[in-house]
């Protein structure tokens, strides 16, 4: 963070920065980009994940009052200008006046237009109630119950898999993504990992996992993760569920490893 406040002051001041804080509430002491240079910085936030909403689609983007963007649109090409100025001009009488942040619910509004057309009045209601509950919660009661929820999960999770991570201060805790094939070199070297590349895919361990103890993982490469890795969620199960998934995860990796050592044994 702090490299990146150092580059915009000193030497790229118009530097546009978009930051995706959705997980940022589960990160004890997590401070924003928009904290440290606000006229740079667009935040993106949604509020499915702090408050257990997801299927009501409730996000919001907000930038700085005083922000650079403003200050750039004024400064574009006359032809561009004039371009953007016609853009707008279905809106207001004084289009080059539109802020930055007005344009980007107009031009919203244009995306939906054949969807919902922005937030109906239950979602703004709803939106509204959890905005006001958060301010109203000065202590931050509620935000520091979900992030001791998600690490007590966390540990769990790990504590039945058998292995201990190191402590890491930045760690939100709400999805674990475990590569499979990391644990493979570190326990059993690098035959027993080249035993699975060659023999199986990712997959081939979580349809296992699925069928004999009906526990059912992602898999980590749809998220952007290593191509063995698997994604636990640990927002939606009761802690002691996460024991159990973490031992079930390392007996079926263990069938693997059975499978290799009798076919090294034949050798």
């Amino acid at each position: 963070m702090q490299r990146l406040v150092k580059l915009v002051k000193s030497k790229r001041p118009d530097l546009i920065i978009i930051t995706d804080d959705v997980y940022g509430t589960f990160v004890p002491g997590f401070r924003s980009c928009m904290a440290e240079l606000p006229q740079n910085t667009i935040g993106v936030y949604s509020y499915s994940k702090h408050f257990g909403c997801t299927g009501w689609r409730l996000g919001v983007v907000a930038v700085h009052q005083n922000n650079i963007y403003d200050k750039m649109i004024a400064k574009l090409p006359a032809k561009t200008r004039a371009a953007l100025n016609h853009r707008y001009s279905p809106i207001t009488l004084e289009p080059a006046k539109v802020k930055f942040i007005d344009r980007m619910v107009a031009d919203s509004r244009m995306v939906a237009l054949n969807h919902t057309a922005g937030l109906s009045l239950p979602q703004q209601i709803q939106m509204a109630l959890f905005s006001t509950f958060a301010l109203l919660d000065k202590a931050n009661s509620y935000k520091q119950l979900c992030q001791l929820i998600c690490h007590r999960r966390f540990h769990a999770l790990f504590e039945g898999l058998n292995l201990t991570l190191p402590a890491d201060k930045t760690r939100a805790a709400y999805y674990v993504e475990l590569d499979l094939m990391v644990w493979a070199e570190k326990e059993y070297g690098p035959d027993f990992a080249k035993f699975l590349r060659k023999n199986y895919q990712c997959t081939d361990v979580l349809f296992r996992l699925a069928e004999h103890c009906g526990v059912v993982l992602m898999h980590g490469g749809g998220f952007g993760g290593p191509d063995w890795s698997v994604r636990v969620s640990l927002a939606n199960l009761a802690e002691d569920t996460y024991p159990k998934i973490g031992k079930y995860l390392r007996e079926t990796a263990q069938g693997y490893v059975e499978e290799w050592k009798a076919v090294k044994g034949k050798k």
